[in-house]
């Protein structure tokens, strides 16, 4: 029993790590796509769909999130789980075609002016800096969750759902707002 209780926190002691150095090296490379001065232009011009496919995932994810929530509230642990799952993984498709894109095209700028500028950047900027602390949170309650340690679980989540929602939704709101500017 020692020895498997051993073998279980030296397991959970590497995923730790790995979680932590995901969560480093994302927002960090996603960082470099952002400002690298010349872009891979090589793709063609099929990456500047991404912008409205990221829209549409991100939706679907924030209406999983909402859904899982409803399950969770209900006591329905095995939906709640494979709407997480659903979530979890749209994350990582969008997390795919959003640093191919950023990787191949350049930044378009907002041209809304008044009110609806600071608002936009508002959003823009409290998405980017929760999107980049995000991982964080999202890996841990998703691997206790999925290893079914729920006190754990319970714990994280207090702090990565409502930042993941925020992050999804806003990520719409801002694509909504800046849709309009986009010139491919």
């Amino acid at each position: 029993m020692a020895a498997n209780k051993a073998a279980t926190l030296q397991q959970e002691a590497k995923v730790k790590n790995w979680i932590i150095g995901i969560s480093i090296v994302i927002p960090l490379a996603v960082a470099v796509l952002l400002f690298m001065p010349a872009k891979i232009t090589t793709l063609g011009d099929w990456v500047y769909f991404l912008p409205h496919l990221n829209a549409v995932i991100n939706t679907s994810a924030s209406v999983a999130l909402i859904v899982g929530l409803i399950f969770i509230k209900k006591k329905l642990y095995h939906y709640h789980g494979a709407t997480m799952t659903v979530a979890f993984a749209l994350g990582a498709v969008f997390l795919i075609s959003y640093v191919v894109y950023h990787g191949a095209a350049e930044s378009t700028s907002f041209g809304g002016e008044g009110l609806i500028r600071s608002v936009y950047y508002f959003l823009l900027i409290t998405h980017i800096i929760l999107a980049a602390v995000a991982l964080f949170p999202i890996l841990f309650a998703y691997y206790y969750g999925y290893t079914d340690q729920r006190e754990k679980h319970r714990k994280v989540v207090k702090f990565a759902y409502p930042i993941w929602l925020y992050v999804s939704i806003s990520g719409v709101i801002v694509y909504l707002m800046i849709s309009p500017y986009y010139t491919h």
